[in-house]
């Protein structure tokens, strides 16, 4: 009966003890929190209780379980040993990430709720996730370290690693080129300010916004919903738009090709009424201005400014959408299209019209004495008509006219 009782009180024992502290843990937060609303770790901090229990209870197990005496533990009690030293190590690896990721994010919560600035924001998000990343990757290289040294043959093999680390190191550095190229590279993005989580860049001619940077690689959300990866090292080796580079505000500019014939300064109230009801113009300035023209039309250019690049699209689509339409039910003719018809001749001086006057008689007159000409020269027709002429002549001798034989 003791074989069964004991077991029963270690484990269910450390089951009780786990709750209770899980509890009293989780009670004391929620009360931190109550007091102080402004602080975000408190709260944060109460996704830390399963990764806390599961190491309290594996503490605990690791502690007592050679005092059950059972005879499992007495048969395999190195085999249980070993596997809870490493769910120890594990769950203290995953306790100190979730805390870290806790004291981290409460730092930034604190900062971007009384920051001003959009573009200092973004800076340190940028820097908070990858430190965040820095961290979990420290912790899970020392927790994977910690549990193979739990294996008595790793410690031997660690032992003889040592003594010829310099090579190693040499030649996994030259093996993973790329990759702590890419390490070293997301380190200068983060801290470097190049370019952060939220930025608008374009990446060869695609538009989009980062949404997500890691020690490896970026990513970029393009306005139509797809995802372009692309290594860190790529924005520290080649040359890239970012529009939200000192400040998200952004001139759109919209051209038209119209008839020179166009109402420019009609065309210029028409845009100061648009802007005028846009919520995505900002207030500071538009204009309207011809910028080139060319034997059929001329480019005409019309600037609005806006608050950010998703304003200077929104803003630029309507100024178009709106000016094109006004144009075609109140000014067809200054839409381009390609003449048929003869050109407008200018007006002609009087000199001018005294000329192409006289020009105009001399052509009448020699245009009579042709015709006078024709009329002289004119001769009567024959008497009998074609029949008559065609009857007068001797039919020829030939082989259809019929010899002096044949008509005998």
């Amino acid at each position: 009966m003791e074989d069964v009782l004991r077991p029963l009180v270690v484990i269910g024992g450390s089951l009780a003890i786990t709750l209770v502290i899980g509890w009293a843990v989780d009670w004391l937060l929620r009360r931190a929190d109550a007091r102080h609303p402004e602080t975000p770790l408190w709260d944060r901090l109460r996704r830390c209780r399963l990764p806390l229990q599961v190491t309290v209870c594996t503490a605990l197990l690791s502690g007592s379980y050679d005092k059950t005496e059972a005879s499992v533990v007495q048969r395999h009690g190195s085999a249980i040993g070993q596997l809870l030293a490493l769910v120890l190590i594990a769950a203290a690896a995953w306790l100190a990430v979730r805390v870290s990721s806790a004291i981290v994010e409460s730092s930034y919560s604190r900062y971007a709720s009384s920051a001003h600035d959009p573009a200092r924001v973004r800076r340190v998000r940028t820097q908070v996730t990858l430190i965040q990343r820095v961290v979990a990757a420290i912790v899970g290289v020392v927790a994977a370290s910690a549990m193979l040294l739990t294996f008595p043959t790793m410690r031997t093999v660690g032992t003889s690693m040592l003594a010829s680390a310099g090579i190693l190191g040499v030649v996994a550095g030259v093996a993973a080129q790329s990759t702590l190229g890419n390490l070293f590279a997301g380190l200068q993005i983060a801290f470097g300010d190049m370019v952060r989580i939220g930025d608008t860049v374009v990446v060869d001619g695609e538009w989009g916004t980062v949404e997500e940077i890691t020690l490896t690689f970026l990513s970029v959300r393009t306005w139509d919903e797809r995802r372009i990866t692309m290594p860190v090292s790529y924005f520290t080796s080649k040359p890239f738009e970012n529009w939200s580079r000192g400040g998200t505000q952004k001139v759109a500019t919209v051209f038209f090709h119209l008839d020179h014939s166009a109402p420019i300064e009609e065309m210029r109230e028409r845009l100061r009424e648009i802007v005028q009801k846009s919520p995505a113009w900002d207030g500071r300035d538009w204009n309207l201005v011809v910028t080139d023209t060319t034997p059929s039309t001329m480019l005409v250019r019309a600037l609005i400014t806006a608050r950010d690049p998703d304003d200077a699209w929104t803003v630029r689509c309507e100024v178009r959408e709106k000016m094109i339409t006004w144009l075609r039910e109140t000014h067809p003719h200054a839409l381009p299209r390609i003449a048929t018809a003869p050109a407008a001749q200018p007006p002609q001086t009087p000199l001018e019209r005294e000329r192409a006057h006289e020009r105009g008689n001399e052509r009448r007159t020699t245009f009579a004495r042709f015709e006078d000409g024709l009329h002289k020269d004119a001769q009567p027709p024959r008497q009998g008509g074609f029949d008559a002429h065609y009857d007068a002549q001797p039919p020829k001798q030939g082989y259809d006219a019929p010899g002096p034989s044949q008509g005998r």
